[in-house]
């Protein structure tokens, strides 16, 4: 993952900015990803 992430969600700034414009197979993606990271810590 690149870029600066929010503290409170955890996407990153371009996540955030696309979020409206992506796809629910990509809205997914990100969400699944955030699942991992947060049963990884």
């Amino acid at each position: 993952m690149a870029g600066p992430v929010c503290a409170g969600c955890g996407r990153t700034l371009d996540e955030i900015a696309g979020w409206s414009r992506m796809s629910p197979d990509e809205k997914l993606a990100v969400l699944a990803r955030l699942s991992s990271q947060k049963a990884a810590s």
